[in-house]
């Protein structure tokens, strides 16, 4: 994640962080970012940018590349609009939905692959450890990755937010742009479908 740690292009930089802005609330600091200040900016972007890289990563397959640019560009995103955004203790939930749309686009436009690299190893033998559990373990997790690539993305993104980012129905609705009922019915499908791809390791 080096690329996204060492600079978002988003607010100007060679800001320096002030003591005081770092305990300010959340609402505070967008409103203050909203008046172009990049100090609070800045602040914003350190305490979602694992969140929004991590949801990203795991939308895109484990592309870190991808990941990357599109949590880059959803910080990007969020510095141009933010004077869009009325209500400021909504913040996380919009850098959600945007991270969530951008994702959803890259992979209507890219056939998904899967992408292990440094940031995402497979299981690694350990000394003096079970060599056959260890082989099924990493059978486990590379047919889960694959599984989830060949959901269709709405469902991969509903699931992603329930299962891995805890999101309630409600909140998911309103990042992917649909109702609680059918976020239901697509996590439903997706754990219905993982499920059965899982059986050999139950």
């Amino acid at each position: 994640m080096g690329g996204l740690q060492q600079s978002t292009a988003t607010a100007p930089s060679g800001a320096v962080t002030r003591p005081e802005a770092v305990d300010l609330d959340e609402a505070t600091l967008v409103a203050r970012a909203r008046d172009r200040d990049p100090v609070s900016f800045e602040l914003l972007v350190r305490r979602y940018q694992r969140r929004i890289y991590t949801l990203c990563l795991r939308m895109l397959n484990g592309a870190t590349g991808d990941a990357e640019d599109v949590a880059q560009e959803t910080f990007v995103t969020a510095w141009r609009r933010l004077p869009e955004i009325r209500d400021d203790a909504a913040f996380g939930g919009w850098l959600y939905r945007t991270a969530t749309n951008k994702c959803l686009t890259l992979l209507q436009r890219r056939r998904p692959t899967l992408d292990l690299d440094e940031d995402n190893p497979p299981p690694d033998p350990r000394p003096g450890g079970d060599p056959e559990r260890t082989a099924s373990s990493s059978a486990a997790m590379h047919a889960l990755s694959e599984a989830l690539q060949k959901l269709p993305p709405p469902q991969r993104a509903c699931w992603l937010l329930r299962e891995v980012h805890g999101r309630s129905y409600q909140e998911i609705a309103e990042l992917v742009g649909t109702t609680p009922t059918a976020v239901r019915g697509r996590i439903a499908r997706a754990r219905a479908e993982l499920a059965e791809v899982m059986k050999p390791w139950r």
